[in-house]
């Protein structure tokens, strides 16, 4: 699958969602406000803008080893961390409930994760699906979320109808 390098601004104008959801808290558009855009959606349309509203939801991201969900996905993709002690470099890895998510031994020593230990670490709300030992680089998923446990507003009976075509 190709990476998206479409404009985050213009990303989520489409899909409907807010810019801080990425990560990005200031970032605004002004280009065409509410011009010549098509107004009505086809289905198909509908069903694959839910299922990449999805998408955005990493676990790298939700665990505070990273600050935004595009760092996330770089630091990933730069095989910076291990999944049950195997280097990941695929962000759309498909975790399970009992893996244990930790940075890379090589990667430690990095100015980006030293930043999250120690006394001056930043606090991140966990989600009740997962753990992260206080002051260390690892994290481990207990459960797959449930759908009450997502707080990203998805409408996934729209995912189901795309993948049972």
């Amino acid at each position: 699958m190709a990476k998206n390098m479409q404009p985050i601004a213009k990303r989520c104008k489409a899909l409907g969602i807010s810019p801080a959801e990425m990560g990005y808290a200031k970032k605004t558009t002004n280009r065409n406000p509410g011009g010549q855009m098509r107004k009505k959606k086809s289905e198909y349309g509908l069903q694959l803008a839910e299922k990449q509203k999805v998408k955005f939801i990493y676990v790298v991201y939700r665990m505070g080893l990273a600050a935004t969900r595009r760092q996330a996905r770089q630091l990933v993709s730069h095989a910076h961390f291990t999944v049950n002690g195997k280097k990941v470099n695929i962000p759309s890895y498909l975790v399970k409930a009992g893996d244990v998510i930790e940075v890379a031994e090589s990667s430690r020593s990095s100015e980006v994760f030293k930043r999250l230990t120690g006394q001056d670490a930043p606090m991140f709300l966990l989600p009740a699906w997962m753990e992260r030992e206080k002051n260390t680089l690892k994290g481990t998923v207990i459960r797959l979320p449930a759908r009450e446990d997502i707080d990203v507003p998805v409408e996934e009976h729209l995912i189901v109808e795309l993948y049972s075509k």
